[in-house]
């Protein structure tokens, strides 16, 4: 999950941002459909997964570090549901011929939402990290 945020994050969406309008549009729009269909599972899969991890380590060292993991897994899919999955289902929608006028301002937006996001994806992969190495 992290390889694949970051890759969108630092790699695909700049790509993207760089081609002509209409086929930025068109990727852009494919890219919302298909990770769209895809980050529920990864995302809530990956939370099942730490908060396992939680209760197995509870009462141990291993514990504090998978628990602030799981907050922030936790608020980074508060974060992607509130923020990102609005714009990202916008820009789904998104053709050469039919788009709004700000298109690369909500793109923007979303862009930096997702660093932020990245960002909490990322401290709670090496916070799991930690909690695995101290079992």
């Amino acid at each position: 999950m992290v390889g694949v945020e970051f890759a969108v994050a630092f790699v695909i969406n700049p790509i993207l941002l760089r081609l002509p309008v209409g086929a930025s549009l068109t990727a852009q729009a494919d890219g919302a459909r298909m990770l769209g269909r895809a980050m529920p599972f990864w995302y809530v899969g990956s939370l099942i997964l730490v908060a396992a991890l939680t209760a197995l380590t509870w009462g141990a060292p291993a514990a504090a570090p998978a628990l602030v993991a799981g907050v922030l897994l936790a608020i980074s899919v508060i974060l992607s549901i509130a923020l990102l999955v609005p714009i990202a289902n916008r820009a789904a929608t998104w053709t050469p011929d039919s788009h709004p006028d700000d298109w690369r301002e909500q793109q923007q937006r979303w862009d930096r939402l997702h660093y932020a996001r990245v960002a909490l994806i990322v401290a709670a992969f090496v916070l799991v990290v930690t909690a695995t190495t101290m079992i």
